[in-house]
């Protein structure tokens, strides 16, 4: 060393300082980089993520790699920092050497090469791959090495060495990337990708049409009753039964029969027998995931739900679970979600009383709870505990509720607002 000119010896130093920096920087920018990203470039047949994928298979050994050069560099920087120290200060110089060095390699060496990769890892990551992917296979005999007494040694704690295969999320942690996605993904999008997570948390009997309100075709009735109901019915498909829902016969394509009826002038009750498909029943408590498929693999879109006694509960279609997914189908986007929904000028709204609680807390963003009544009707009559009286007010969730109108033995109409109402409300509750 005493036949190295210092200023040789200073400029070394400054190179060491610097590789210090390159090893710090690609220890973050490595192990921050965001994976599911790495490996999109990765597929798309980008040479430099692909490189990176291919280092970060085993971190054991990238690791390894990394801070044996960031060891070494350090090591002997201060070396060299203390021969220029003493050649400078004298014996004095080793302290002062000592000084300044945990500073220098603090400073520059780990927290601003460090916080750099942090904000810019793939800038980072990618190019510092090019340089550890050589390292690694010039020196992975004294890699190897290193994992094996380190491996050896975790094990005498009892920690378990495994190379962990592909990242996985789970769909509360799926849900998060969604949200914080931010400007990447259309609030639209958004929407309906939380939609798809939710599927599984939904079953049939949170979007069903409920039994009492099944429109369908009584075998029993009058042929020119049938007809008539045929002639003005709103729906494509329909209940075809015997006296009570409970004696389901099947269900009818209205457009086929339409058209049959149309073709056929003398188109009587046989005829119409011979168009109802067999009925399908599904059982309560199936996820809207699992009946998705069911729908699909059996090429059916819509079902009966049925309980444990085999009572009809309700009817569930395909369009209810796509709604679920991309919101109610309608051609005004302005009444999106809002159809049971009629806004006052006060600021709250006439809610139809069967309309489904999830469907009102997203169609107004409300929390309104979801794990009792489905209904706002349900709702209402489960924190009363009694069928209300129009006029009676209270606070669901904090939003402040005026019954309407009931019907027989349910509440019809509702006001709610949002938050507290222009005058003062009193909870009911």
């Amino acid at each position: 060393m005493e036949d190295i000119p210092i200023g040789a010896l200073c400029v070394a130093l400054a190179l060491l300082i610097g590789c210090s920096a390159f090893f710090s920087s690609s220890e973050t920018g490595l192990m921050t980089l965001n994976r599911y990203r790495l490996r999109h470039r990765a597929k798309s047949g980008d040479k430099a993520a692909q490189r990176t994928s291919k280092l970060l298979e085993r971190p054991d050994r990238l690791i390894g790699i990394i801070l044996l050069g960031n060891n070494f560099v350090n090591i002997l920087a201060s070396s060299l920092s203390t021969v220029i120290a003493i050649h400078f200060l004298g014996e004095t110089g080793i302290l002062a050497s000592t000084v300044a060095m945990t500073i220098v390699v603090l400073v520059f060496g780990e927290v601003a090469p460090k916080t750099l990769a942090a904000l810019y890892p793939e800038r980072i990551a990618y190019a510092a791959s090019a340089v550890l992917a050589p390292l690694l296979k010039s020196f992975y005999p004294l890699v190897w090495l290193t994992n094996v007494i380190v491996n050896n040694l975790l094990r005498l704690f009892r920690v378990t060495i495994q190379t962990p295969n592909q990242h996985s999320l789970s769909a509360e942690e799926l849900r998060t990337v969604v949200l914080e996605a931010g400007v990447m993904i259309p609030k639209r999008h958004q929407t309906m990708l939380l939609g798809i997570l939710e599927l599984e948390a939904i079953t049939v009997d949170d979007i069903m049409v409920p039994r009492n309100e099944l429109e369908g075709i009584d075998l029993e009735d009058e042929w020119d009753q049938i007809v008539a109901r045929l002639n003005r019915s709103p729906y494509t498909r329909l209940v075809v039964y015997r006296d009570t829902i409970d004696r389901v016969v099947g269900f009818l394509h209205l457009r086929k029969v339409l058209n049959l009826m149309t073709q056929k002038p003398d188109f009587a009750r046989a005829d119409l027998e011979g168009l109802i498909r067999e009925p399908y029943f599904i059982p309560e408590g199936t996820s809207l995931t699992r009946q998705l498929l069911n729908f699909q693999q059996l090429r059916r879109r819509l079902g009966l739900v049925v309980d444990e006694y085999g009572d009809v509960l309700g009817l569930v279609t395909l369009e209810d679970i796509l709604e679920e997914i991309v919101g109610e189908f309608t051609t005004d986007p302005a009444t999106l979600g809002k159809r049971n929904l009629v806004p006052r000028a006060d600021g709250g709204y006439v809610v139809d009383g069967r309309t489904a609680i999830r469907n009102l807390n997203r169609a107004l963003d409300w929390k309104l709870p979801t794990d009792g009544p489905r209904t706002l009707n349900g709702l209402i009559v489960e924190h009363l505990e009694a069928i209300p009286e129009p006029g009676v007010r209270l606070t669901l969730a904090g939003h402040p509720t005026e019954i309407v109108e009931t019907a027989g033995n349910r509440v019809k109409t509702a006001v709610i607002w949002p938050g507290p109402e222009p005058e003062s409300t009193e909870d009911a509750g």
